[in-house]
């Protein structure tokens, strides 16, 4: 390679430190002033206060853009929502067993089929009924000899050819022989019989009008009057179940918090996911004295007309209590934590209703942010009842007109915890 007159010739090396030297002259400055508006931007950031259930948010902090807040309002009519079962109604379902031993002849009635009462479900083969049938007409044989005999006394002693004696004796066992056939006959009528031959063949009849909703019999089966007393789930088991589908019973497991709302007698609104559509009307009936150890509910008790047949008994359901607001509200108590702002008690007018997100839960208790002053958001501890399409029922701790945050409850959670560090 040929260089030009009176020039020096540049190594590689310090041909690339010229060109770096020259980039950083160039580009230093550009980094000097980004870096300089950065910190300008984090000097001139609004500072967000945060202590110890009290958080303040500027109105043009970045936080700001996080939160919602609603209005908290009262409802002059509020619901008590709580799920429950449809089951046979007691008043019109009978559960037929069997009075006698023996071993099933015939089944006359099937499921889904109406019955009058008195009609014969099945016919069984049994040896104590066949006694008791003997009985009865061995019980009517002797009645009658009695009776022959103490009326051929009665003619001998009038014509003076009979003793009293013998004709006080014929009139005892008269009347022996007339006790022993009415208790024959009172033992078939509680199996359902008055009179008829000694074939064995006891039917088992309806108890009262109806359709049959449940069969748990078969042909050749054997049967048992005792069978409702086994420890075996398929032994406890009626042979049928007759019962009146167009009015059903519904039970309702209700918590501690919505008792006060209730009283027997209230309109009740059924919903079943099998018809989402639909609401069936019924009325609460009873409410329980006690309340489950396990669940902490009390049941309830009510009843809903199923005319078309289209709910089912065993379904489970979502049901609306209507309760009148003032009246279905605890006494007014109010509710204080240390180290929360002091809690407001309720006002006693009307059940509050807020949006469920609103809530959050902390130490073993529900919560609520409320802005209180502008930009200034303090934590409440609150009560809460039945939850219901996405609002929750409070019972203690707010007021209607408190600003609650519905959306970041969590980041101002977070901001107060954060202070404590």
């Amino acid at each position: 390679m040929r260089y030009p007159r009176n020039s020096t010739p540049i190594s590689r090396p310090a041909l690339k430190r010229s060109i770096t030297r020259l980039c950083a002259a160039l580009f230093a400055p550009i980094a000097i002033m980004g870096c300089h508006q950065q910190n300008k931007s984090a000097e001139d950031a609004p500072e967000v206060k945060a202590d110890y259930g009290s958080v303040t948010v500027p109105a043009d902090a970045p936080q700001n853009s996080s939160l919602a807040v609603e209005v908290a309002k009262s409802v002059a009519k509020s619901s008590v929502h709580v799920t429950g079962r449809l089951v046979w109604n007691e008043e019109t379902t009978v559960r037929v067993f069997s009075s006698v031993a023996g071993r099933v002849n015939q089944i006359n009635i099937n499921a889904g089929k109406k019955v009058a009462e008195g009609d014969t479900l099945a016919t069984m083969a049994s040896v104590d009924f066949g006694q008791a049938q003997a009985d009865a007409s061995k019980a009517g044989a002797d009645l009658k000899l009695a009776e022959r005999t103490l009326r051929r006394l009665t003619e001998l002693f009038t014509h003076g050819a009979a003793a009293k004696k013998d004709l006080e004796a014929a009139e005892d066992d008269f009347e022996n022989k007339k006790a022993e056939h009415s208790r024959s006959l009172a033992r078939l009528k509680l199996y359902g019989v008055s009179t008829g031959t000694v074939d064995g063949m006891f039917p088992l009849k309806a108890p009262l009008t109806g359709v049959v909703v449940e069969k748990n019999i078969n042909p050749g089966q054997e049967v048992r009057p005792d069978q409702m007393l086994a420890n075996d789930a398929k032994l406890v088991l009626p042979l049928f179940v007759i019962s009146d589908p167009s009015r059903l019973s519904v039970t309702l497991d209700v918590t501690e918090l919505d008792i006060a709302g209730l009283r027997p007698g209230q309109k009740i609104q059924i919903q079943s996911r099998a018809y989402p559509d639909r609401v069936f009307e019924g009325t609460l009936e009873y409410i329980g004295q006690s309340l489950d150890p396990m669940t902490r509910t009390v049941k309830a008790r009510g009843h809903v007309e199923n005319p078309d047949g289209l709910l089912k008994a065993e379904m489970y359901v979502s049901i609306d209590v209507s309760s009148e607001g003032a009246d279905s509200l605890p006494p007014e108590v109010p509710i204080a934590a240390a180290g929360d702002t002091a809690a407001r008690s309720h006002p006693g007018s009307a059940p509050i209703e807020i949006p469920a997100k609103a809530v959050f839960f902390k130490d073993n208790r529900h919560f609520v942010f409320v802005e209180n002053a502008p930009d200034k958001y303090e934590r409440q501890p609150v009560e809460v009842g039945a939850e219901h399409l996405g609002r929750v029922r409070i019972t203690r701790g707010l007021s209607a007109g408190q600003r609650v945050v519905t959306e970041g409850s969590l980041l101002l959670q977070a901001m107060t915890e954060g202070s404590k560090d």
